[in-house]
């Protein structure tokens, strides 16, 4: 006898055609469908989106609108359970609305009677102290709480949420991979000589003065040995404008250095990202899951600092960052892309350990959730 399919509700920030959140999504659900399988528990996600055709077009699961609440509270209500994450959804720098949001998501589920799972999320940055006893409510009813870096369930902890109430995991993302026999991109040019740098970038500081040493730095690299840079857009349609903005510093000097400039603008699915990305020698990257897409594909990377969570995740791999957007130095950016193309083989053996540890962990929260619902049948 077939055992009846668990509907498990997925929150997070899904269908804004974010390359990193997309990951998170598609990871999540590699991850629940391996082990749900190996389970014998069919698991039938239903994804809150906030374009739900899309979702649904793109990943072939069920979607609902994240914002309409009677779409929401009916899934919920016909769901099994409720998954919230993962990705930095608990932080109030870009807004205040944020974690009431996820936090209600989470609280009609448990209203509901429904179990409700944290999958390695990010808390923080929360400087509004009123969220804290809101998150530490919240969490406390979990059935299982997984977060992406020590730092989170430190700051847990100071909310008043037992150390033991928290995993830490790897993000998600660390264990996204391509299929089997995927083959290589074709070529843009048939010119293979040049070496591939990948660029993430995002608009962030007001100035723009980190986009702008970012530029200096691959005018001075490329001086050294022409390049071919290739602009990797994570969140549609501003990190478009944030590469471009870039690219149209760089075009003159770099055509006249004979190296060569390009812009990935239709990689809207996350393995087509990376893939794009593995393709390259070295990745820059502001974007944190572009750092985690390198990192995943063994790919050396240089990580730009704007938010603690770069930070976190770089000392997970052993790394530093080059600096951060309100200190970055173009000369220490060409210096440091020269290193990694000419050391690149060493930077791999050195942390292949480490990398391959946070791949292997990745799926800690899916094999939790699943053996809940196995023990509870």
């Amino acid at each position: 006898m077939v055992a009846a399919a668990q509907k498990i509700i997925l929150s997070g920030y899904y269908g804004f055609r974010n390359s990193g959140d997309e990951a998170v999504l598609q990871s999540i659900l590699d991850a629940l469908q391996k082990h749900s399988q190996a389970a014998g528990i069919p698991v039938e996600p239903v994804v809150l989106s906030i374009d739900p055709e899309w979702t649904t077009a793109t990943y072939g699961v069920k979607a609902v609108h994240r914002m309409k609440l009677g779409e929401v509270r009916q899934a919920i209500y016909e769901s099994a359970g409720l998954i919230s994450g993962g990705g930095s959804l608990l932080q109030d720098v870009t807004g205040s609305k944020s974690i009431p949001y996820y936090l209600g998501i989470i609280k009609l589920a448990q209203w509901m009677r429904k179990p409700t799972f944290i999958y390695a999320q990010g808390i923080g940055p929360v400087n509004r102290k009123l969220f804290h006893p809101l998150i530490k409510s919240v969490f406390r009813k979990c059935s299982y709480v997984s977060v992406r870096d020590e730092q989170s369930r430190q700051l847990l902890q100071t909310m008043g949420l037992g150390r033991e109430l928290v995993e830490v995991v790897p993000d998600p993302v660390m264990g996204l991979s391509l299929p089997e026999g995927s083959q290589p991109l074709e070529e843009i040019t048939p010119d293979t000589a040049l070496k591939t740098v990948g660029i993430s970038v995002r608009y962030w500081e007001q100035s723009r003065k980190e986009l702008d040493a970012i530029a200096q730095g691959l005018l001075k690299a490329c001086g050294q040995v022409p390049l071919h840079l290739r602009f990797l857009p994570f969140h549609h349609s501003s990190d478009n404008e944030a590469s471009r903005y870039v690219m149209q510093k760089l075009e003159e000097g770099i055509a006249r250095q004979g190296g060569r400039i390009s812009i990935c603008e239709d990689a809207l699915h996350p393995r087509q990202m990376l893939r794009e990305v593995g393709e390259c020698d070295m990745l820059i990257g502001m974007r944190l899951h572009s750092l985690i897409y390198a990192a995943g594909r063994r790919v050396p990377l240089m990580g730009i600092s704007y938010d603690p969570k770069i930070d976190h995740f770089l000392e997970r791999i052993d790394c530093r960052p080059i600096g951060s957007t309100t200190s970055l130095d173009g000369g220490e950016v060409a210096a440091e892309v020269l290193h990694l193309l000419e050391a690149g083989d060493d930077w791999k053996r050195k942390r292949e350990p480490l990398i391959a540890a946070l791949v292997e962990e990745a799926e800690a929260p899916a094999r939790q959730i699943v053996e809940y619902f196995h023990r509870k049948g």
